[in-house]
């Protein structure tokens, strides 16, 4: 039996295919169901009588009384005899790269998850300053990693908005974020929830504004309300499903996606020089702020130029998932005895804070056997204060 409830009633139109009959293409739709929106996951609820649902992404996913709290809510209050398991997997700063390389740990590793919600478009756009392929790399990865896990699960994706992504929708664009987290969730036929398109929608029709209904990046109450009653509606709308059916993965979108992530403990290397290996904290990190999220981790850490690390892994691609404070300074790293390449560690957040961030060593590497060698430098960003380095693991492509 399915169950029908009210939600907020918001002005929205909702598109399957992409383009019109005639081969015009289809304006952006607020919300995309798919062709089968979560039927699995009503199935699931209406078989089994329980349910995993979690959440992933930046600070906006991390934010306890946000649109995990409304969604969960919700589920509890209308399906009143499911016995619900929800995992909020936000984790501030971070971007769909990082979310590629921790989803195993911190989504999968937990069990069976029959909805995953997952937003990384802000945080791609502002934070990371992604490009096209690389923010399509990282959705990819963590969809497709979920469904290799979950094969009977479902996805719900959320493009989440900022000032700038609602400037570019009212001029009648989409960010570069937007646009490839949303070809990555139409290429795996999953519904996506586009807020900004939705916002924009609803302010051009004068019924809300940014600054009384949204009032920021990070949501006020009524702006995450707003986006979890959009999230509801695909759950709500979804015809439902007989028995939960496997999903059937298309091809890779992009075949250096992130869809083969594995993380490398920093002990796994070879050290040379003042490495030191310690729990987060003032004691490792005397300059700038640490988030509490990261004291949990242990990081390699290095003060001075001159310090090695050597390695040997088979992969396309080897990052770092780093802090980078106001004295983060440089790498130089070389593959395969080739030339020795600066990675700038420094970030434009970095002047007070130890800000979390995933790096690229070197991409567009065969899948073959590879040897890293890795240095600091004793150049430097010319805003960083020291030739600091900070690596809480290190991220390999396979």
């Amino acid at each position: 039996m399915r169950y029908l409830f009210p939600v907020l009633v918001i002005s929205l139109s909702f598109s399957v295919c992409l383009t019109a009959s005639d081969g015009a293409e289809v304006p952006p739709q607020a919300i995309e169901m798919g062709s089968r929106g979560v039927s699995n996951f009503i199935a699931r609820m209406e078989k089994e009588r329980k349910a995993r649902v979690a959440f992933l992404g930046g600070s906006i996913t991390q934010n306890v009384n946000g649109h995990t709290k409304m969604v969960a809510d919700w589920l509890v209050e209308n399906w009143a005899d499911v016995e619900f398991t929800f995992t909020n997997a936000g984790l501030s700063s971070t971007c769909s790269t990082s979310g590629a390389f921790r989803v195993e740990e911190d989504v999968l590793s937990k069990g069976q998850v029959d909805l995953l919600i997952v937003e990384f478009a802000v945080n791609d756009d502002q934070d990371a300053m992604h490009d096209r392929e690389t923010a399509i790399r990282g959705l990819e990865g963590i969809i497709r990693q979920y469904f290799e896990a979950n094969p009977t699960g479902d996805v719900i994706s959320v493009q989440y908005v900022n000032p700038g992504i609602l400037e570019t929708i009212q001029k009648g664009e989409e960010a570069v974020s937007v646009a490839a987290h949303k070809a990555v969730a139409r290429h795996y036929d999953v519904p996506m929830v586009d807020v900004g398109k939705a916002l924009a929608d609803e302010i051009a029709a004068g019924r809300m504004s940014w600054e009384e209904d949204y009032k920021g990046t990070h949501p006020n109450q009524k702006g995450y309300q707003f986006a979890s009653d959009l999230i509801t509606k695909v759950i709500e709308d979804t015809i439902s499903g007989e028995t939960p059916q496997n999903v059937a993965l298309p091809d890779p979108l992009d075949e250096r996606s992130f869809y083969a992530a594995k993380r490398v403990d920093p002990q796994a290397f070879n050290w040379l020089g003042g490495w030191k290996f310690a729990e987060v904290s003032k004691d490792l990190l005397p300059v700038g702020q640490i988030r509490e999220d990261y004291k949990k981790y242990r990081a390699l850490r290095s003060d001075s130029p001159g310090d090695f690390l050597y390695y040997s892994f088979q992969g396309r691609r080897i990052g770092a998932f780093i802090l980078a404070g106001p004295d983060a300074g440089m790498l130089e790293v070389s593959v395969d005895s080739g030339d020795w390449k600066p990675v700038d560690l420094y970030h434009k957040h970095s002047g007070g804070l130890n800000y979390p961030r995933s790096i690229v060593l070197a991409d567009g590497l065969s899948g073959a056997y590879h040897q890293i060698a890795i240095r600091t430098a004793e150049d430097k960003n010319e805003k960083s204060k020291g030739n600091a380095a900070t690596i809480l693991y290190f991220q390999v492509n396979e």
